[in-house]
């Protein structure tokens, strides 16, 4: 039974990191690499070194450069990690995404000749849901993630703060090999982009999270579990000006039983506080389950 369920999440990770990877490639090839938008990351280096050899009369093709720049970065992540299971699927994901990235260039069109405001959506869009998809498989597609953590052990920033200022001085660089006007947009594919990835790996899970606190919370929380279906946990707390314990019941839904929720509330105590927040990924009763 183990073995049989190791197969299909095996089956099930290669295909989203073809999938994903293909998804990438059309990105780069049809969008950001025929109107010169480097957004950033080792892709967009590749991109500008790319178009350098190009007007010298040299082919570098882009998908072999981040081939061999991801894996001498991961060459660290093997000395620095004991996960085997994510090492392999990264190196997978670089290496297909690589590899379709040059394949593919030849067989794929290029719609927006020009036109780099809709290349740099399109491309964003495309190059965001092939990162996002590859994400789902537990690796990734490489990319200058692992210059900011190296950049981070040494001098304790935030590796948010580096990833814009490493992806920031890619797009930069690109101005005197496309012009001002490119790097600006490659700014605005590289926000689209990231805005995509997040919706592919925690849009379709997203919930809310709902606390409440009422004189009324026995009341609220049978109506929430035999009228909306779902569970309800209560909460210790206690009030700091009264100093009397307050239960605050903790309520977990999806986006289409929030407006329900509070209709119950509200019927049930129109001065009960009601506490609202995103949750990104719900998983157990009543959500999905961990890892499928």
């Amino acid at each position: 039974m183990r073995l049989a369920t190791d197969w299909r999440r095996l089956v099930r990770d290669a295909l989203l990191i073809v999938g994903g990877s293909v998804l990438f490639a059309i990105g780069i090839d049809c969008f950001e690499l025929p109107n010169g938008i480097a957004a950033g990351g080792l892709t967009g280096l590749a991109t500008i070194i790319y178009a350098v050899g190009k007007s010298a009369g040299v082919t570098l093709p882009v998908g072999l450069q981040t081939i061999v720049m991801n894996i001498v970065l991961l060459a660290y992540v093997v000395v620095t990690t004991r996960d085997w299971s994510y090492v392999s699927r990264s190196i997978a994901g670089i290496l297909v995404s690589g590899f379709l990235m040059d394949a593919l260039k030849p067989f794929l069109p290029v719609p927006t000749q020009g036109e780099l405001l809709i290349s740099a959506i399109w491309g964003a869009v495309f190059v965001g849901a092939g990162v996002g998809v590859v994400f789902l498989s537990g690796g990734n597609t490489g990319g200058t993630d692992i210059v900011c953590q190296l950049i981070a052990k040494r001098n304790g920033m935030p590796l948010g703060t580096l990833s814009m200022i490493v992806d920031g001085v890619i797009v930069v660089a690109s101005i005197p090999v496309f012009s001002l006007r490119n790097a600006l947009f490659a700014g605005v594919a590289m926000y689209i982009g990231g805005r995509v990835i997040d919706a592919v790996v925690d849009g379709p899970r997203t919930a809310r999270v709902a606390y409440v606190i009422s004189d009324e919370h026995e009341a609220i929380a049978n109506r929430i579990m035999y009228e909306l279906g779902r569970g309800c946990t209560e909460l210790q707390a206690r009030g700091v000006w009264s100093g009397n314990d307050r239960p605050v019941l903790m309520c977990v839904c999806g986006r289409t039983e929030t407006t329900r929720l509070k209709q119950i509330v509200g019927e049930t105590d129109p001065d009960a506080i009601v506490i609202l927040s995103e949750v990104h990924e719900a998983f157990g009763e009543g959500f999905s389950r961990i890892g499928a």
